[in-house]
């Protein structure tokens, strides 16, 4: 069972959560709070996986807190996953860009809440996963060559007709940008490949890691430097990461 918080300064709110937890079946509620900094305060005395924060709070940001508590040792295991919950819709994007599991618009359905929590499980079913390795990898067959990919290596990935670039970040101690891998390969092919939680197609010819997304704007992410055209067919699908 995933163990979870949540913080609102709305008692409203937190009653709400806790009986669509309760519902749900698949969710621990912990403990709930008003306050950012008894929240902290438990986090760093406490296991959990799961956060659900409201935004807008007086004291502190959902936004500022969720950076805030990035910085409590984990001693090995995953970060805190989070579920983002506010009345505003103009937080969304900023949200995404802290790898959020998924953005409930208050006020939200106990369906809406049901969609959030797959997610999540999804996310912690793979976390479980990859726990007891040091890194994930992708094997990918180019120039004769089998080349074993770290997925945290990866920067984006380009599709070219029947071919695919696989750009990847610069090696530690190492200046210049790598050659990228250029396999023989289909797009959808190598989604297949890839853990769900962690990379998605905004165009016909990209995929991206979605903790290498560093902004959105104007239908354009921009990716370590580089901008990258969200297609219009895949716009829907990557609003769902907001739950818009």
């Amino acid at each position: 069972m995933i163990r979870a918080i949540a913080v609102d300064d709305e008692p409203p709110a937190l009653r709400i959560l806790s009986h669509f937890c309760q519902q749900d079946g698949s969710i621990d509620l912990l403990k709930t709070f008003t306050r950012t900094d008894e929240a902290l305060t438990y986090i760093e005395q406490h296991p959990i996986d799961l956060l659900f924060l409201d935004i807008n709070m007086p004291s502190m940001s959902g936004i500022d807190f969720y950076r805030a508590i990035a910085n409590v040792s984990t001693n090995g295991k995953p970060p805190v996953m989070v579920i983002f919950t506010t009345a505003y819709g103009e937080y969304a994007v900023e949200g995404f860009t802290l790898n959020a599991v998924d953005y409930l618009l208050k006020p939200f359905t106990f369906e809406r809440f049901s969609q959030a929590i797959t997610k999540a499980a999804d996310v912690y079913r793979w976390q479980q996963r990859t726990d007891t390795t040091t890194e994930a990898y992708v094997f990918v067959r180019a120039d004769y060559t089998l080349h074993k990919i770290a997925l945290t290596d990866i920067l984006y990935i380009e599709g070219l007709d029947d071919y695919l670039k696989i750009h990847l970040q610069p090696e530690t101690g190492k200046p210049g940008v790598p050659k990228p891998v250029v396999a023989r390969m289909t797009m959808k092919s190598m989604l297949e490949r890839l853990p769900a939680v962690d990379f998605v197609r905004v165009h016909r010819s990209y995929i991206v890691p979605l903790a290498r997304v560093d902004a959105v704007r104007n239908r354009t992410l921009f990716v370590e430097g580089r901008d990258i055209p969200i297609g219009a067919s895949y716009e829907a699908d990557f609003l769902k990461r907001f739950g818009l």
